[in-house]
């Protein structure tokens, strides 16, 4: 059972919106089903993208956080920054409010979710 390990992932372009990746987190985990207790670590390392752990359940959760989102970042501002499209500035600020990364605890060669 490895102590550390590294890997990469690179996941499909995905349309705007919250989008379940967790099976893809899953496969890129080969030792996993060796893991007792541990964490992993995921971080995206773009700048208008965003990680968060949420409900899986209920698709509405997603539509309603995407609403959630919308209105607390417009797109119909005015931003300076709108080389790459008037959706570029608010994806910039909705992977400042949600974040770049998310640590998971593994419990018996599980990622403990939210539910």
């Amino acid at each position: 059972m490895p102590v550390a390990e590294s890997v990469s992932v690179t996941l499909a372009a995905l349309p705007r919106g919250v989008h379940i990746i967790t099976s893809v987190i899953e496969d890129a985990l080969p030792s996993l089903p060796e893991v007792e207790v541990g964490t992993v670590s995921i971080f995206l390392p773009h700048t208008s993208a965003s990680l968060l752990l949420n409900e899986a359940c209920d698709p509405s959760v997603r539509v309603d956080l995407e609403m959630v989102l919308n209105e607390l970042v417009p797109e119909s501002e005015a931003y300076t920054h709108d080389d790459e499209g008037p959706d570029d500035m608010p994806a910039h600020a909705k992977s400042m409010l949600l974040g770049a990364s998310v640590t998971l605890p593994v419990r018996s060669s599980r990622l403990l979710l939210a539910s």
